[in-house]
């Protein structure tokens, strides 16, 4: 069984050599692909002087982008199992083997890790994608952290997910034109549309690296917002791509849009900040996602 682990980094040197270590020592794996989406901060020149990992270099093509060629190059280099992570995520000694005892459970297409920030399990993953009522969450049965046995789930996250080569096969891989935002969770829906399983294992343990912030409310809001373009977009997109009636498809896009809209308009009032120019970029961005029109945007 050959299984190859897939990083992603982006400007994170510290967080991608602490990953890096510990992925070193994982005696399971027989190869380290790292994706590195154009960093600046000399991550280059450190993996320059690395062995044994082969690494990709290109310009930022978000995590979306990222996982595609990385996968794509595990593939080709003949993979069983590619194991795919952020470089901010960390295995524990056990996690692969964890998730290796339900390797040939039967139709099984993605295994997927428990995350532990701060001493806390850290969940979004779902059991069901909601596409018929618009008026709750897309996010159906979302897991509670208090797992003791291994669950069925159709919304992952790209932190640890270990991917069978069939699933690759049949389902193809990540979109990159998404760019950020939903390629985990059209990835892990793709893959149930094909009839595999994705499995959440509890026991399979990866840490996640919590960043700690001073910023206000508004210095917040406005670093995200170039953030929130890729969330309205590419949520817009997965709804009207996959709906199964009009509400799903127009108006649950539409209610997030609004949302967004009035926290822009909360933020002008009260401080002071234009905001007319990024309200326009949001629906922009649900206008091209209703067209499914996709890509990187120039912010």
């Amino acid at each position: 069984m050959r299984i190859i682990a897939v990083v992603v980094t982006y400007n994170r040197r510290p967080l991608l050599e602490k990953c890096i270590a510990r992925l070193q020592e994982e005696q399971l794996l027989e190869g380290i692909v790292v994706v590195d989406n154009g960093s600046t901060d000399g991550t280059s020149e450190w993996l320059h002087n690395q062995h044994a990992i082969t690494v990709l270099r290109q310009s930022n093509t978000g995590g979306a982008g990222g996982f595609h060629t990385g996968i794509l190059k595990a593939f080709e280099m003949g993979a069983d199992w590619i194991w795919c992570m952020d470089d901010d995520v960390y295995p524990d000694p056990d996690c692969l083997a964890q998730l290796l005892k339900y390797a040939n459970v039967p139709d099984i297409g993605i295994l997927c890790p428990r995350r532990i920030q701060t001493g806390r399990v850290f969940t979004n993953e779902c059991q069901k994608i909601n596409l018929s009522n618009p008026f709750t969450s897309l996010h159906k049965g979302r897991l509670k952290g208090t797992e003791e046995k291994p669950v069925d789930i159709e919304g992952m996250v790209f932190e640890g997910p270990l991917i069978n080569r069939r699933t690759t096969e049949l389902v193809g891989l990540p979109n990159a034109s998404l760019f950020i935002f939903y390629d985990d969770t059209d990835y892990s829906y793709r893959t149930t549309l094909q009839g595999l399983r994705v499995l959440y294992i509890p026991d399979a343990i990866m840490r996640k690296e919590k960043f700690f912030t001073h910023d206000s409310w508004a210095e917040k809001q406005l670093k995200k917002q170039w953030k929130r373009l890729y969330h309205v977009r590419n949520m817009t997109y997965f709804n009207h791509h996959y709906g199964k009636n009009f509400a799903v498809r127009y108006l649950r896009p539409l209610f997030t849009l609004f949302g967004y809209l009035l926290s822009s308009l909360i933020l002008m009032i009260s401080q002071r900040q234009k905001q007319w120019r990024f309200m326009r970029q949001l629906c922009r961005a649900f206008s091209d996602g209703i067209s499914e029109q996709l890509g990187i945007y120039s912010v």
